[in-house]
């Protein structure tokens, strides 16, 4: 049997369903990282210290979910820009050569990889269908939500509108309580170099949002998009021109999906932004040991395969 030298997990409440380590794990034996191993574990807000206290030298990466996003802040410092501007990561490397903002811990870098996560997901589906011009001429978009994946899909529109020629930009936030997050304006303020309109409207109105948006991310949990896809079902007129990303692989596909499809639209489930984030997640933990395996040092190249053939077999 081989000794496991190395360490990662990913942390949140509830997390018996999430499908990290099936990921991780695929990325390892693609890797050659025979020692490594990558678990689950129940953590919520209150038990993340003593969780951290807990670990030894043998530890190298975290995954953070829900709840813990935003938690895990003050015991890291942002080592990317997404982590830097947004105050929520996804991510943790452990270093233990040096010592960590709190004491009696290593050395935390926090990373977001959600935002590049999401980019990935929306191009490669953009290219499999051959719809790249969509995102080269991009000018309109909709964020169902105004959590912190909401936060971080916005972020990912503001990138992807940079690489647009679209002069007329604008982003609109669809949510039940529009307005309750006060942060997610400031986000396209901050991040849309003051090129970006910016509105928030409510869920009755999706359907008129999202049927003029060329990219679509859904962040609302489980089914409570089920109301937006009746109301689209229900539209002879509605005609998405747009991509369709819904963060949910719980159930798969979503009635979202469904609908979008149904009227013609591209639309993919939140298992292709799960994948992509997981693969940058195994380039920041395996770090010099990862990429002495990595050909030409491509990770989404070298990984993606092995990846996707894990997670298409367990869903």
């Amino acid at each position: 049997m081989t000794q496991i030298n190395q360490r990662c997990a990913v942390l949140g409440k509830p997390i018996a369903h999430s499908l990290s380590p099936v990921l991780h794990m695929a990325a390892y034996r693609a890797l050659g990282l025979d020692d490594w191993s990558y678990g689950r574990h129940e953590v919520g807000e209150d038990d993340l210290d003593g969780f951290l206290r807990g670990l030894d030298p043998s530890w190298r990466g975290l995954s953070l979910t829900m709840p813990l996003k935003k938690t895990i802040q003050p015991y890291g410092t942002p080592a990317d820009y997404w982590a830097d501007q947004l105050k929520v990561a996804n991510t943790a490397v452990f270093d233990w050569s040096k010592p960590g903002s709190q004491e009696g811990l290593p050395h935390i870098d926090l990373y977001n990889t959600d935002v590049p996560g999401i980019i990935y997901a929306i191009q490669h589906a953009c290219d499999v269908t051959q719809r790249q011009t969509l995102l080269d001429h991009a000018a309109t978009a909709a964020v169902i939500g105004n959590g912190n994946t909401a936060e971080s899909a916005l972020s990912a529109i503001c990138a992807m509108f940079g690489a647009s020629d679209a002069t007329d930009r604008n982003a609109t936030v669809i949510a039940r309580h529009p307005g309750r997050n006060t942060d997610i304006a400031g986000i396209v303020a901050a991040q849309g170099d003051g090129g970006i309109g910016y509105a928030e409207t409510h869920l009755d109105h999706a359907a008129d949002v999202l049927a003029g948006s060329d990219i679509v991310v859904s962040t609302i949990p489980g089914r409570a998009a089920d109301g937006i896809a009746e109301a689209i079902m229900d539209d002879t007129a509605f005609t998405p021109r747009g991509v369709l990303l819904d963060v949910v692989y719980d159930p798969r596909p979503s009635a979202l999906i469904v609908a979008w499809r149904s009227k013609g639209g591209i639309a993919i489930g939140g298992e292709e932004m799960l994948l992509y984030q997981a693969i940058l997640q195994v380039k920041l933990m395996t770090g010099k040991q990862g990429e002495r395996r990595l050909q030409g040092g491509d990770a989404v190249a070298t990984l993606e395969p092995p990846m996707r053939k894990a997670l298409e077999e367990v869903l």
